[in-house]
């Protein structure tokens, strides 16, 4: 059983490679995990914004869910998103993610309802309760519209299947207070490229890394880095993946992502409706400075 203390490190949040009729590009999907894993990644999480769940049809989902846990076999966790604003759907996504053989869920505050922070507690106990698997909370309010009251992460931290949480919150009065409170059994994880090493100086034991799908070394430097709280070499080392940050991040993730990844052997540019592929100028931009960091982190091997 997933525990916290296996939650640390850099887990990358990977996009999901699909075909033109929408459904798994499973020979791209298996080349990503392998990739990762020959990287040395601590753990892997489909299937969330940067997986385009809302946009896979729900067997699809599954499909990668499956992939992703074959692959893996075991060596690093496989923590499937669960992005259903409604409580049953979640729970039913929760339980197909468990069958294909995923090790827990990252479950995303319920939205569109707009429910107070009582409600929100709630609804994560009684989903706790009832999941095949630990769960881990995902607050990202710039996309849900809700933050949860540190308040509310505290008591949430003390349920034993509650394991951690992935911070998207960008208030670091907010991180600070939330890793100020939580039970020490509960891992904290960073949600942000762009914060980062912040949110691991402050507490957080590694994060869900977007972009780590692309230069798996070089986030796995930073943390090293600001785990051994060596932070001003950490932010030296983030600060030079900034223009790839601002680039990758200038249209709605995983465009810009997708269409530079054949760069690390992985041809995944289809997106899914409502998203669209990024703008050329942005992907050869993109790919350029890709390229760059590639030379600099990941080719020598």
């Amino acid at each position: 059983m997933l525990s916290a203390q296996q939650l640390r490190g850099v887990l990358p949040a990977i996009p999901t490679p699909v075909n033109a009729d929408d459904t798994i590009d499973s020979g791209a999907a298996r080349t990503l995990m392998r990739y990762l894993l020959k990287q040395g990644v601590d753990g892997v999480v489909p299937l969330g914004g940067t997986g385009e769940y809302g946009a896979l049809a729900r067997a699809e989902r599954i499909r990668m869910a499956g992939i992703a846990a074959e692959e893996a076999a075991g060596s690093i966790p496989v923590i499937a998103g669960v992005l259903d604003p409604g409580y049953h759907d979640a729970m039913q996504a929760g339980k197909e993610f468990a069958a294909a053989g995923a090790d827990g869920l990252l479950v995303l505050t319920p939205y569109y309802t707009n429910p107070t922070q009582a409600g929100i507690r709630d609804y994560f106990l009684r989903y706790a309760d009832e999941s095949p698997l630990p769960i881990l909370i995902y607050e990202i309010p710039y996309r849900t519209r809700i933050s949860i009251a540190p308040e509310v992460l505290h008591e949430l931290s003390k349920h034993e299947r509650i394991i951690g949480m992935k911070a998207c919150n960008t208030d670091m009065w907010h991180f600070l207070r939330t890793v100020a409170g939580v039970d020490e059994s509960f891992s904290v994880l960073s949600g942000e490229d762009t914060l980062f090493p912040l949110h691991v100086a402050a507490g957080a034991r590694g994060g869900i890394v977007v972009t780590a799908s692309l230069l798996p070394k070089a986030w796995r430097k930073i943390y090293q880095l600001a785990a051994d709280g060596k932070t001003q070499e950490a932010l030296a080392l983030h600060r030079s993946l900034i223009p790839l940050m601002n680039l990758a991040f200038a249209e709605t993730n995983p465009g810009p992502m997708k269409s530079v990844m054949d760069l690390i052997g992985v041809h995944a540019p289809t997106m899914l409706a409502p998203l669209i592929q990024a703008a050329p100028e942005l992907s050869a931009n993109l790919r350029i400075e890709l390229e760059k960091q590639l030379d600099t982190f990941e080719r020598p091997l």
